[in-house]
C-alpha cells in the first residue's frame, strides 16, 4: 500500500504516519454524551524533520502557541461532536497554518517622501497652527 501524505504545495508533503492523533473528552456540544464519548482530537506533530529550517522558524514566529517544550505542534478541533470530522479539521487548520508559514514575506524596500508630499504636510500643519491660535483667549493687558 502506498504511503499518504498531506500535501501543502508542490515542495511541503508530509507523510501521514508521521502526525499522531488522540481523542479526548470535548467541552463542546453534545449534552450527557460529552461525558462519555471522546470527540475531540489533538494532533501532534514533530515539524523537524519534514520541513526548512526557515519555514520551522517562521512558523514558530506566526503561531507561538502551538508549540510545546518538545519541538512539537499541537492542534485541537472539537467544533463538532464528530471525531473523524475534528480530525480532518485539525489537518485542514495545520495545512493553513503550513500555507502561511510557507510563504517567504517580500522584502520591504524603504522609499523616501515626495517633495510634494513633503510640502503638502508643512503646508497642513501651518493651517492646523493657524486655526489653534485662532481659538485662543485674547489678553488685553498684553496689547497695553
Amino acid at each position: 500500500m502506498p504511503e499518504q501524505h498531506l500535501i501543502i504545495n508542490t515542495d511541503i508533503r508530509i507523510p501521514m504516519d508521521a502526525i499522531r492523533f488522540f481523542y479526548v473528552r470535548s467541552s463542546g456540544p453534545g449534552g450527557q454524551n460529552v461525558n462519555k464519548v471522546s470527540s475531540k482530537a489533538v494532533l501532534r506533530w514533530n515539524p523537524e524533520k519534514s520541513l526548512s529550517e526557515s519555514v520551522v522558524l517562521r512558523f514558530r514566529t506566526l503561531f507561538p502557541r502551538c508549540w510545546t517544550n518538545d519541538g512539537e505542534i499541537v492542534i485541537t478541533s472539537q467544533r463538532t461532536r464528530d471525531a473523524l470530522k475534528n480530525k480532518t479539521d485539525c489537518l485542514e487548520k495545520l495545512c493553513k497554518m503550513l500555507q502561511q508559514a510557507a510563504k517567504e514575506p517580500k522584502l520591504r524596500i524603504p522609499t523616501r517622501p515626495t517633495k510634494n508630499s513633503i510640502r503638502k504636510r508643512l503646508e497642513n500643519k501651518a493651517i492646523n497652527s493657524q486655526k489653534k491660535q485662532k481659538r485662543r483667549k485674547i489678553n488685553l493687558q498684553d496689547n497695553f
